[in-house]
């Protein structure tokens, strides 16, 4: 294991729940000085107490580890707050609405960041009855494609997978369609605003 519950990372969740030293001690049934060594970086908590330390702080024992708190609030179900993570290595592709501490064979993921599609990943859409057809201009290889296509709206997301040597094309329902997002394999995730006309 190359992380393990840092001194620091209990000083600050204890503080942050109010708790002295000794109220925390008691709580784990160890002694206030146990604590101490903790803190001081004289000592580490045994593998057993990590979740009960988990469950006092109420985190994950994920996140105490990691040092990295996650604080979700309320994103009233807006769609176009969704967070995308890939694994590098196998990717899977994991939606999320709000913070998340995910792993995928071990390496901690991190939301991709958007940008902007570049002549490189040039977009076509276009009204079909109540659909949008969606194509990309991309080649499709094993080594480089288009992983994924979603569209956003307020209140919907539509998600279809692409494959390698597959088309890199894609139906939607126009459902108030204001973003559509796609991952390129090497370029990573990108997207391009589109407020449609109508639902």
């Amino acid at each position: 294991m190359n992380q393990y519950v840092t001194g620091s990372v209990i000083r600050e969740l204890r503080e942050k729940n109010h708790l002295t030293q000794a109220e925390l001690a008691e709580k784990l049934c160890v002694s206030d000085k146990t604590i101490s060594k903790w803190e001081t970086a004289k000592g580490y908590p045994d593998l057993t107490l990590l979740e009960p330390i988990a469950r006092i702080f109420g985190v994950s024992i994920t996140e105490l580890i990691s040092g990295n708190t996650v604080n979700n609030v309320n994103v009233s179900a807006n769609m176009m707050r969704s967070k995308f993570y890939v694994c590098p290595v196998c990717g899977n592709i994991i939606h999320c609405m709000g913070e998340a501490v995910i792993h995928c064979h071990g390496v901690l993921l991190t939301p991709s960041e958007a940008e902007k599609t570049d002549e490189n990943h040039k977009f076509f859409i276009e009204r079909v009855e109540d659909e949008y057809y969606v194509r990309i201009e991309h080649e499709m290889t094993k080594h480089h494609y288009i992983s994924f296509v979603a569209a956003l709206s307020s209140d919907h997301i539509q998600m279809t997978k692409l494959y390698p040597e597959g088309n890199p094309e894609v139906r939607f329902k126009r459902n108030g369609v204001k973003k559509i997002l796609f991952y390129c394999n090497r370029d990573g995730l990108l997207s391009i605003d589109y407020q449609s006309n109508g639902r």
